[in-house]
């Protein structure tokens, strides 16, 4: 596991997005496929990224899907396709047919199912499931992650690609990548910001494997943390 920790959540999102450029630069024949989380602080970068690496970003190299989806249309200020699409898909001009959005307006279960075989039929597969070069992760301060909550960890052993989980706060129903995408992808990064996540940090870097995010982090091969000092708990903000 390699940590990577930078002052502000922007100078971190900044990094993010050149570290994966540098990535795809590295491989210049290679296309890329990409799975992306939604929330905040993704938000954050998908808005740096279009306004200032656009020009820079091999965008007709990637391919990209989606971590989890709330279950809601993609026109609702909830949806991670709809917040991507807004903030990057729209400015930067790349291909529709290279953006397998899920569709939360459709039935969950059903929706799930077609999400994984969509997935099985154009991603790579490395040890029989589909290997995404890699899956941005957030964590939540419960210490969940692709909508596995606690208590939802039966998810992490899951062979279906994307099953339907529920937020336990709210019922709302979401569609999440699963262990078996989780831990087939070639590379996991995490982007963490803020000082409401300093225990989940902590839980990552020093802990066991005490919730999702955690237990990802720990048994995935290869994992990338992207951190502000809040996030890792330096400095007077995080104390």
């Amino acid at each position: 596991m390699k940590s990577y920790i930078y002052h502000t959540a922007t100078e971190t999102a900044h990094a993010l997005i050149k570290h994966l450029i540098a990535m795809m630069k590295r491989e210049p024949e290679k296309t890329f496929y990409f799975a992306f989380s939604g929330g905040s602080t993704p938000s954050l970068m998908f808005d740096i990224w279009a306004n200032e690496y656009k020009s820079v970003t091999p965008w007709m190299r990637m391919r990209i899907y989606w971590v989890d989806e709330r279950c809601v249309p993609a026109e609702d200020s909830e949806s991670n396709y709809g917040n991507m699409r807004r903030l990057l898909l729209n400015e930067v001009g790349i291909p529709d047919e290279y953006v397998y959005p899920i569709y939360g307006a459709n039935p969950p279960e059903k929706e799930a199912k077609s999400y994984s075989e969509l997935v099985c039929n154009t991603v790579p597969l490395w040890g029989g499931f589909p290997a995404f070069d890699a899956v941005l992760l957030g964590a939540g301060d419960d210490g969940h992650t692709s909508s596995i909550f606690p208590g939802q960890e039966y998810l992490l052993s899951s062979f279906h690609p994307y099953e339907v989980s529920v937020n336990p706060y709210n019922g709302q129903k979401r569609i999440a990548m699963t262990g078996c995408l989780l831990f087939a992808a070639r590379k996991l990064i995490f982007f963490i910001t803020g000082k409401n996540k300093a225990d989940v940090v902590r839980d990552i870097l020093d802990s066991g494997d005490t919730g999702p995010a955690a237990y990802v982090a720990h048994h995935a091969e290869h994992v990338e943390l992207f951190l502000d000092d809040q996030a890792k708990g330096r400095g007077k903000a995080a104390i």
